[in-house]
């Protein structure tokens, strides 16, 4: 029977999400900050999380830097914006030329969008210098896409794959590394796959339809996903400059970025359940689990959450900075804004999309971290 590691307490896992959190919204933050600092965007306020202000103090500059007491999420409120998704207030159209300069809202409309578009940004930049440190101080690990060993039975096996066959290609999309046929497979739907391999010398295609299977991780979490059943070889370590450090983290930003662009699209498609996305509550309980690893372990998962924070904000829901750059570019084409209330309707609209997607997930999130069952539980 295999053992698996025991889940850490609730203290230690609310305390390791609540820290990352404020990292990534600090970082987050402070790229439309500092974006808005080189465009001379006046700053009212950067709060990290949301509500009651707990601790806060002003700078020489006048800016209110606040630790507010709901730690999800953060902002970057300019001066004359209603509130922190940065809505303008109506009664900037009466002010004066004099009074309207340094105001974001008045801002060229490249400059408002470069402010908006350096907090995703940053996020996948963040992530690409952790992924690079650990790429210099522990080495780039990855094994060659070569079949170790054909596991039997497995749809590989049926397919035809042989041991020593070198996968070129999944669905045609080159592979370079046996983690990137892994990414391929492991986040698809368990559709025919096309896979090219070269054998002998020679460039063959090999047609294999990936069975279904569920798996644990060490700490017991069940996921389910296709498996061709073929064995990679074991790891190398290469010793790498900073250049290489770069490149190979860029790579694998963007690997990781595709594969949650396609797990979206499969939910959206309706190709797999959007209960598998997760919520707060989920992302806490894997923050506790990877912290209880180690501090590699822990600043891994921070990275990919990074990149996961960039890609979901550059998405065009009014609220996100993807709405707000959905917003500029109807601007762009128009060359005049949408109307007020216009936009106020779309900022309500993807504020209460958020608000319910949210809810439904950390409901069904307290199913699958086994809260529901422990509280009736506890009530008897």
């Amino acid at each position: 029977m295999t053992e698996f590691l025991p889940q850490p307490g609730l203290l230690f896992t609310l305390a390791s999400f609540i820290a990352m959190i404020a990292v990534l919204v600090v970082v987050h933050e402070g790229g439309h900050y500092l974006a808005g600092r080189l465009f001379g965007a006046k700053i009212e306020a950067f709060g990290v999380g949301f509500g009651r202000e707990l601790v806060g103090w002003n700078d020489r500059r006048g800016v209110r830097w606040k630790i507010n007491a709901i730690p999800l999420g953060g902002y970057v409120k300019f001066v004359g914006d209603m509130n922190e998704a940065s809505v303008a207030d109506p009664a900037l159209q009466s002010l004066s030329p004099a009074e309207r300069k340094g105001l974001f809202a008045f801002l060229p409309l490249w400059q408002r969008a470069i402010i908006v578009a350096a907090g995703p940004a940053i996020n996948f930049l963040f992530a690409i210098l952790i992924l690079a440190g650990f790429n210099l101080a522990l080495g780039h690990q990855a094994s060659p896409p070569v079949v170790e060993r054909v596991m039997p039975g497995s749809a590989a096996e049926r397919a035809g794959v042989a041991v020593g066959d070198r996968i070129l290609a999944v669905d045609g999309v080159a592979v370079e590394r046996f983690e990137d046929i892994t990414a391929q497979i492991v986040t698809g739907t368990g559709d025919r796959v096309e896979l090219l391999v070269r054998r002998a010398g020679a460039e063959q295609p090999i047609s294999v339809t990936p069975t279904m299977v569920e798996s644990r991780d060490r700490f017991g979490n069940v996921t389910r996903h296709p498996r061709l059943g073929i064995v990679r070889p074991a790891e190398v370590v290469e010793q790498v400059g900073v250049v290489d450090a770069l490149r190979w983290a860029v790579i694998d930003t963007w690997g990781i970025t595709q594969t949650i662009g396609r797990t979206l699209r499969q939910v959206v498609m309706g190709d797999r359940d959007f209960r598998e996305m997760g919520g707060p509550v989920k992302t806490a309980q894997i923050a506790g689990q990877q912290a209880s690893l180690g501090l590699v372990s822990a600043v891994a998962f921070m990275a990919f959450f990074s990149i996961n924070l960039g890609f979901i904000n550059l998405l065009p829901i009014p609220m996100l900075d993807g709405g707000h750059l959905l917003l500029y570019g109807i601007e762009a084409v128009r060359r005049q804004p949408l109307a007020e209330k216009v936009q106020q309707w779309a900022f309500m609209s993807g504020f209460a999309a958020l608000m319910s997607l949210m809810a439904v997930l950390t409901w069904h999130d307290m199913f699958s971290v086994g809260l529901w069952s422990r509280l009736a539980q506890l009530l008897g």
